[in-house]
């Protein structure tokens, strides 16, 4: 029996220290992997914190308007002998639209010519009858009353005259008329009579409407809390920049200097940037005088040279109204910016490349870019893709644009 126990105690020790041998080859190898992950290496792409001159902007959206629009309509009645231009096209000052038939108004004119003549004849032999009756009156050889008659009579002659040179004023702009030419600089719409319909004299029918594209205005609102500011630098003569982009074109947010990717995986800054941009410049050019109890806006007009046609009346576009320009802000790519339970961070690679989780108070956004207000400095670098497989202390390598997958 003694034996029997032996045996049993000397099995159950063995079997306790194999399994604690095994227990301890677990530990190990786990600490193995542990340390094995933490020295892995993980792609990143980084960009660099830089100051920037970024602009405190209001947006809204706007509506386009075209800065002029004419109804062409009619003076004079008559047939329609050309339409000289196409529907959609583009016309300036003077060019010929439409021509009415001129021949009634050249005969109108002609017979007011030789009306003038007539009576310019009349009116000449009228005053030539009464000089000679004012020689005559003076010798007693016609009486008072005769004399006056006579310049009575002439004064008639030259009143007539006057008359019909009005009349033949007016039968030169009669005849004018007939050619209509456009007033503005602009685009043509629907032609709404062709050649050989018949107008009236004064007829209510518009021909054609032109809509001055070039320049062109954009219409928005912004709250009433802006009013101030825009109204103190607008008093001083200032010109506030506004930028407007059509409905699917490139946004107009890339700060001044647009950022691309180098071959080290940093953003880095290029001159010129914003070329590709659909967005159209101009200048705030009017401000309502009353501000809409309704919705606690005001309403602003800005100007925009548009030169690309790019801004089309009826059409509407994000509008970018620049107030004050801050001249060093502390800025980073948004891709930069995680959330976490603690608020915003962004993880920074530090000089032996490996990156640490830092806490950031973000002031605003300008498009792809955040205003730091506190937690970053200049020329510290942050992780902009490949964060999901970060932990502090992790080891990066900085990849080319496109290479980092999360």
């Amino acid at each position: 029996m003694k034996r029997k126990g032996i045996r049993g105690a000397t099995r159950a020790l063995g079997l306790a220290a194999g399994i604690g041998l095994g227990l301890l080859s677990g530990v190990s190898c786990a600490r193995k992997g542990k340390t094995a992950a933490a020295a892995e290496t993980v792609p990143v792409m980084a960009a660099k914190v830089e100051r920037r001159a970024v602009p405190l902007e209001v947006r809204a959206i706007g509506h386009v308007e075209a800065l002029s629009t004419v109804a062409v309509k009619t003076r004079v009645g008559g047939e329609i002998t050309e339409v000289a231009f196409r529907e959609g096209q583009d016309v300036k000052p003077g060019d010929l639209l439409f021509s009415i038939d001129r021949r009634p108004y050249e005969a109108a004119l002609s017979e007011a010519r030789a009306r003038l003549e007539r009576d310019r004849a009349l009116a000449k032999n009228s005053e030539e009858s009464a000089a000679r009756y004012a020689e005559l009156v003076k010798k007693d050889f016609v009486t008072p009353q005769q004399y006056d008659e006579m310049k009575a009579n002439a004064a008639a002659a030259q009143a007539t005259v006057r008359a019909d040179e009005a009349t033949v004023k007016t039968a030169e702009l009669s005849l004018a008329y007939c050619r209509i030419a456009s007033p503005i600089a602009g685009r043509t719409g629907s032609i709404l009579v062709h050649a050989g319909n018949i107008l009236k004299d004064n007829d209510d029918r518009s021909l054609v409407t032109i809509n001055q594209i070039r320049p062109i205005a954009v219409s928005f609102t912004v709250p009433e809390g802006s009013l101030e500011s825009i109204r103190a630098r607008y008093r001083a003569g200032e010109k506030l920049a506004v930028r407007a982009t059509p409905s699917g074109g490139t946004s107009p947010d890339a700060l001044p200097n647009e950022a691309s990717a180098s071959d080290e995986g940093e953003t880095v800054a290029t001159a010129g940037g914003g070329s590709d941009s659909d967005a159209e410049a101009g200048q705030l050019s009017f401000v309502d005088n009353a501000v809409d109890s309704a919705t606690g806006t005001i309403r602003l007009k800005a100007t925009f040279a548009n030169t690309s046609g790019t801004l089309w009346p009826g059409q509407f576009v994000n509008v970018v109204l620049a107030l004050l320009t801050d001249p060093n802000a502390v800025v980073i790519p948004t891709q930069a910016l995680q959330t976490g339970q603690q608020g915003q961070f962004v993880f920074v690679v530090k000089s032996d490349l490996t990156v640490e989780p830092r806490p950031v108070t973000v002031a605003r956004t300008q498009g792809a870019y955040a205003v730091i207000a506190k937690g970053l400095q200049p020329e510290e670098r942050v992780v902009t893709d490949g964060q999901l497989r970060l932990a502090p202390g992790s080891k990066v390598e900085i990849k080319p644009q496109g290479e980092v997958s999360s």
